[in-house]
């Protein structure tokens, strides 16, 4: 926890969770990181989105969401690695700013792979938080994750790349 000149103190949420693909992992990786303004369509809500590339291994995302009504505008940056088949996200501005997600592709044999993934928000409390209240933060930070990983982008990947989960 940090405060700096009376602000709001400010909490690191860590959480990491799994995700199987039935996708080959580097298919999987370049499905992942092409970014492209329909990746809205992914989302539960309204959601826009402009990419802005820096260089090979850069760009700036610029999310748009309309939560209750109001327009938030968020900016990312996103930085690939390609050879580790990993990229990190972090919030430039907006309610998270400089929070930073890694995500990695690994393979799990020639026809499947999965995500690994690590979480690190920060957020601001107008109170302190005991250890027990950013657990509980960080485990709902990891449920919202997952849950839009296991519902929605991991069968768009595997619709998109032609596989089919298989049924068990």
């Amino acid at each position: 926890m940090g405060v700096a000149n009376g602000e709001m103190p400010t909490y690191t949420l860590e959480y990491k969770f799994r995700q199987r693909l039935d996708a080959p992992a580097r298919a999987a990786y370049s499905w992942c990181t092409d970014f492209e303004p329909g990746d809205g369509k992914l989302f539960p809500v309204k959601w826009e989105r402009s990419v802005r590339p820096l260089s090979e291994g850069a760009l700036i995302l610029t999310d748009t969401t309309y939560p209750e009504g109001r327009r938030r505008r968020i900016h990312r940056l996103v930085r690939l690695n390609p050879s580790e088949m990993a990229w990190t996200n972090t919030h430039l501005d907006g309610p998270f700013q400089h929070s930073q997600y890694w995500y990695r592709i690994a393979p799990d044999g020639s026809r499947r792979s999965h995500l690994e993934f690590y979480g690190s928000r920060l957020v601001t409390s107008r109170r302190s938080l005991s250890r027990s209240e950013i657990a509980r933060l960080a485990a709902e930070e990891r449920r919202g994750d997952s849950g839009l990983w296991r519902r929605r982008i991991a069968p768009a990947l595997e619709r998109d790349l032609g596989s089919h989960r298989r049924r068990t």
